[in-house]
């Protein structure tokens, strides 16, 4: 780029040799050191001749220290021309006191020199074909920080038109004038080191103290009302030049007090010099674009020579395809000749075969009408034979699935039968038990009623006697001796009562037990007559499956017939298969229903039921013995 290389190479100052921050200059022939060593050049100047060799001594000391770091230098020149950028700016709106636009030159300068300050010690990012820088990134990151930062960098997303990450970043700039908050995100971005050391190398602008002096600039652009106008081929493709003719001017640039006239003398020579040295470096600028502008000319006019053959190259192929075409044409018409010839010859070869072709049809008629009623008749035998067929495999296999039906519910039958005699054997147990704990608590009764008789009777000999000793009071000692004997006694009389209380209690229980048993018994008898019901059914159902399996065995046997019958082809059959007479118009052919095989009307009169067929069909002689043998057996 043009103008990183002159701020570089050497600028004019804003604060010329009044400024303590002034630009450091070089150049090819002269140039400047800062404004600390004005009084030296004044006394250099004041000396007369002699002092144009200080000059060039000064010149070369300054050359190695921008030699050695340039972009100190780069910085302090971006830092002294937007200060001047600025100023210009704000003067322009004041005196003109309208809405800037687009068109406006300083503001469309202020956008160049802040591109130039984000981009000064960018890192470059590797993409997969080449390195770029764009700032646009860490203005993105703003957003991360700055929550109102978020709207500004949302809308510049979305802008329509806009392509690559210069032109975002160079949108940003331009919607941050408009609201007017371009100072305050600058200072934002300025507060976060951290974000700013990813995109930034460690001399960038940005991460130096002068940033700060930047920020306070921008603060005065508050008091400018922009309307600007954001177009996507503008931003991405439009030069970043910073234009230096506009701040070449005589006197002091910020309109400081007049010095002396020494002082204005070495100020309007340092400027002179260093205007030189840009106009020089600026036509070097100048004639690379035109030697650049010179060999694109040269490279267009070998594209239009090149066109230009590649033109009369196609005009000789066009002449060429016309001959061709010409060539084709004659060549159509006598191919088109040949074939309407050869067409009229096929024409009456078509007519005479056509001819031919309708008496041979005839004929043909006739033998497919023969034909047709032949396969009508074998298609009619082949249905019925098919349906038969059908038949007979569904009685088959309804009679497996009665087959199964009928040994499952044996099956059944007999499982109960074998739990009802279990059941049966258990009852017998449980009743033979409860007669035996009946017999056994019958003589337990009997015997303690008579413990109860007799402790009866002993109660009331107890009584008489007691009686007696009572009316006796003269035996104390004996009647003590009763009375004990009494306590015992009607200890015993209590615990023959609690023994009659539970014999009462157990003969409820035998009575409950008694219940039970004639319910069982009930029960019982229930369950035999089951039993014999059941036995009864088992029998009747072993009958039903014989016959079944008698019927499966003859459906087997005709299954199996049928299977084996072939149906004997009309063509292939000369003489009946029987008497073994040759067949003719008086002695026809006929098809036994059940065998299949073709018979003449003497050997196939006989008409029999078959269980293809709904009503009885016609059979040889031989398959009507054996079905009547059949039938007989079963």
């Amino acid at each position: 780029m043009a103008a990183p290389t002159a701020l570089r190479a050497g600028i004019p100052s804003p604060n010329s040799a009044a400024d303590k921050d002034g630009i450091v200059f070089t150049g090819k022939r002269k140039g400047a050191k800062d404004s600390k060593n004005a009084p030296a050049r004044r006394g250099i100047f004041d000396r007369g001749g002699s002092g144009h060799g200080d000059v060039k001594k000064t010149v070369r000391r300054a050359e190695n220290s921008v030699i050695k770091n340039p972009m100190l230098v780069e910085r302090s020149n971006l830092v002294n021309v937007a200060k001047l950028c600025i100023k210009n700016l704000i003067e322009s709106a004041l005196a003109e006191s309208r809405t800037l636009d687009d068109e406006h030159v300083p503001l469309q300068q202020l956008f160049v020199v802040m591109e130039h300050i984000f981009s000064h010690g960018l890192k470059s990012k590797k993409t997969f074909l080449e390195k770029k820088k764009s700032f646009w990134g860490a203005l993105e990151s703003l957003e991360k920080t700055t929550p109102d930062a978020e709207d500004i960098t949302d809308s510049v997303r979305n802008l329509p038109g806009i392509k690559t990450s210069l032109g975002r970043g160079r949108a940003w700039l331009r919607l941050a004038l408009m609201q007017k908050n371009l100072a305050d995100y600058f200072k934002a971005l300025l507060e976060r080191k951290d974000i700013l050391s990813e995109w930034y190398d460690q001399n960038a602008l940005l991460l130096e103290e002068e940033a700060a002096v930047i920020a306070g600039l921008l603060v005065g652009l508050n008091v400018i009302d922009c309307n600007l106008c954001l177009k996507g081929d503008d931003l991405d493709s439009a030069p970043s030049v910073i234009d230096f003719s506009l701040y070449l001017k005589d006197g002091n640039y910020l309109d400081k007090p007049q010095a002396s006239s020494s002082e204005t003398c070495d100020v309007n020579l340092t400027a002179v010099l260093d205007q030189k040295n840009y106009l020089e470096e600026h036509n070097r600028h100048l004639t690379s674009q035109v030697t650049v502008l010179q060999n694109k000319i040269k490279n267009l006019e070998q594209s239009s020579n090149q066109a230009k053959e590649e033109l009369a190259v196609a005009n000789n192929n066009i002449l060429s395809i016309q001959a061709e075409n010409d060539r084709l044409r004659v060549e159509n018409d006598s191919m088109k000749k040949e074939v309407n010839r050869k067409l009229q010859s096929v024409r009456a070869d078509m007519d005479i075969e056509r001819e031919t072709y309708n008496t041979s049809r005839i004929g043909l008629n006739e033998l497919y009408g023969d034909a047709k009623d032949k396969l009508l008749h074998e298609s009619q035998m082949r249905t019925d034979a098919e349906q038969e067929l059908k038949l007979q495999v569904s009685l088959k296999e309804e009679m497996e699935m009665a087959m199964r039906l009928l040994e499952k519910d044996i099956h059944e039958k007999q499982d109960t039968v074998i739990s009802l005699r279990k059941q049966l054997e258990d009852i017998k147990t449980i009743n033979i038990d409860l007669y035996n704990r009946l017999q056994s608590s019958n003589s337990s009764l009997q015997y303690k009623s008579e413990l109860v008789g007799k402790l009866e009777e002993k109660n009331e000999q107890m009584t008489a006697a007691m009686v007696q000793m009572e009316e006796s009071a003269a035996i104390e000692t004996d009647l003590k001796i009763e009375r004990e004997w009494r306590s015992s006694l009607q200890k015993d009389l209590a615990k023959e009562t609690e023994l009659i209380n539970q014999l009462k209690a157990e003969m409820l229980d035998a009575k409950k037990l008694q219940g039970e048993l004639t319910a069982l018994t009930d029960k019982h008898e229930r369950l035999r007559d089951e039993c014999v019901g059941q036995e009864q059914a088992l029998s009747e159902m072993g009958d039903k499956l014989s016959e079944s399996r008698l019927k499966m065995d003859n459906m087997q046997e005709v299954v199996q017939s049928l299977d084996k019958r072939v149906w004997a082809d009309d063509k292939e059959i000369t003489h009946c298969m029987q008497c073994e007479k040759v067949f003719s118009v008086a002695r026809r052919k006929h098809h036994c229903r059940n065998c299949g095989g073709i018979f003449c009307n003497a050997c196939s009169e006989s008409v029999m039921p078959l269980p293809a067929f709904a009503k009885p069909v016609r059979c040889c002689d031989r398959c009507h013995t054996q079905l009547l043998q059949r039938y007989s057996v079963s």
